[in-house]
């Protein structure tokens, strides 16, 4: 067993739990705690990152053994696919909390912010390193549940609607999952995922098992946002304090959403071709509807949410044409590319959005407005901001030599050897409608006008923020790299390895 991983919810757990007790009494303290908590959780998720490879790490909670191969106790897992998504956690979830030392002091109740923070990112890790179905579904409401009140952190009327629409939603993804599960639970007599599916693969009724998928993909699907269950996150994202949407358009929307639907239809269930056509339909309406969507936006932050639904249509579409090809029983070259596009594309979304929100948070926090019709000329009085947004704007836009064309491209090629024309070329026109887009932001909010004598009193944002956007600039060229033979067999193959080779996962874990 690997003692490393119960570490990843044990670690913000306690440091929730300090910062509510401590915090009162330490001036401080709770930024600092928050900060190293999460750097702490950035290094382990690294260390999982470049030492698991192929293996699989496994921690067996009370030190339960299976009996008869039968896991009886609950498993968490750690594999190529499980550490990427740990990595984009804790990196963006510690540039997140670093940022917000400086964003968060105009807000009151800094040790609820900040102990809430933890306790979001406790149940984001306990998605993502549960083997076990129904704890997946415990995890997932500690995030939310967390989530929500971070929305509404300000208070206002704004943010109190939007986290109000965010809980009605989110309740109600979380009441068709645990129906799901009770189903599952009561055909199969096990709640493991990797025992769920050696049942599966013995037979059974395909009907029941398609209404328990469709359920899944239904809750998790408003977990991620993707069309047409997308209609709380514009509005939430772009009320929640900066920090906070980054992480739920960089993270959360992954973690509790994106991650769960990939881990469930490739690990659990039996890809059946009707599932992975939804799917890529999805995808292909999410990617392209939501940029129709965010063009015509004037609130950055509203722009950006928009942006997210189209941004993980790629990701769904690539995916789901991988899971088409595995379904029929070909091409399985090519379903390794489409999916391997698609994590690619998941790592980097997390890089440039994050980034976004970030730059976004900046210029609302030295300006006071997120409408861009009342901005220009930020580029003089705000240079790291200006660039910074300016590098995140040409990768999300799918400009080389930034992270976005790599992932975009892989993609298209996928779709194009799969013989889908169709979704290639809808992949390559939302592309430069996206490029549009950001044009349009990068225009209005940094050039377009002199900027006149109240303008000039705008200054650069603190440190701590300025910290953050400089380190995910830096990010979204390096994770170009991901490309390159030796770094891609490292970080990403580990990861596609365990998606496309169904019986890997299940056999190691029903193996111990």
């Amino acid at each position: 067993m690997n003692p490393l991983i119960p570490l990843l919810v044990v670690i913000p757990l306690a440091g929730a739990f300090l910062i509510m007790i401590l915090g009162r009494f330490i001036r401080n303290f709770n930024k600092i705690l928050a900060s190293v908590v999460l750097l702490l959780l950035a290094i382990i998720s690294f260390y999982f990152l470049f030492n698991t490879g192929d293996k699989i790490s496994v921690y067996k909670v009370g030190g339960w053994e299976a009996v008869n191969s039968i896991p009886i106790g609950i498993y968490m897992v750690v594999d190529g696919f499980t550490a990427i998504i740990l990595c984009i956690i804790n990196l963006i979830g510690f540039l997140s909390v670093f940022y917000s030392i400086s964003y968060i002091a105009k807000y009151t109740s800094e040790d609820f912010f900040y102990a809430l923070f933890c306790l979001m990112i406790a149940g984001m890790n306990g998605v993502v390193a549960s083997g076990d179905i129904f704890n997946i579904f415990v995890f997932l409401e500690i995030s939310s549940i967390s989530s929500y009140a971070l929305v509404a952190f300000g208070v206002e009327k704004q943010q109190l609607e939007a986290s109000f629409k965010y809980q009605v939603l989110g309740g109600l993804a979380s009441f068709l999952i645990l129906f799901a599960i009770g189903f599952l639970y009561w055909r199969t007599k096990t709640l493991n995922i990797a025992d769920i599916r050696t049942v599966l693969g013995s037979g059974g009724d395909r009907k029941f098992y398609l209404m328990a998928e469709i359920m899944l993909l239904t809750g998790f699907g408003l977990k991620a946002a993707i069309m047409p269950f997308h209609a709380w996150l514009p509005d939430a994202h772009s009320s929640a304090p900066s920090p906070i949407s980054a992480m739920l358009s960089g993270v959360l929307i992954k973690a509790v959403g994106i991650y769960v639907i990939i881990r469930l239809f490739f690990n659990m269930f039996v890809i059946s071709e009707e599932m992975a056509v939804l799917i890529t339909a999805l995808g292909t309406i999410s990617m392209v509807i939501g940029v129709f969507l965010a063009i015509g936006q004037w609130d950055i932050k509203r722009l950006l949410a928009y942006h997210s639904i189209s941004q993980m249509g790629y990701v769904v579409m690539s995916v789901g044409i991988g899971m088409i090809l595995m379904s029929r029983g070909i091409r399985h070259e090519v379903a390794t590319l489409a999916v391997a596009g698609g994590i690619f594309h998941l790592i980097n979304h997390a890089a440039f959005k994050g980034l976004l929100f970030l730059n976004a948070g900046a210029i609302e926090y030295s300006t006071g407005t997120r409408d861009l019709k009342e901005m220009g000329g930020l580029a003089k009085s705000m240079p790291v901001t200006s660039a910074t947004s300016f590098v995140a704007s040409l990768s999300i836009s799918g400009i080389p030599p930034f992270n976005g064309f790599f992932s975009k491209l892989i993609i298209i090629i996928a779709a194009v050897m799969a013989h889908f024309y169709l979704l290639a070329a809808l992949a390559g026109i939302v592309s430069i409608i996206t490029l549009a887009s950001f044009l349009k932001f990068q225009r209005y909010a940094f050039y377009n006008k002199e900027p006149d004598k109240e303008k000039k009193e705008i200054r650069e944002v603190p440190f701590p923020m300025l910290f953050s956007m400089i380190v995910l600039s830096i990010i979204c060229l390096l994770l170009s790299l991901l490309v390159f033979p030796g770094i891609r067999e490292t970080i990403l193959t580990p990861a596609t390895d365990i998606l496309t080779d169904p019986s890997k996962y299940s056999t190691y874990i029903i193996g111990l």
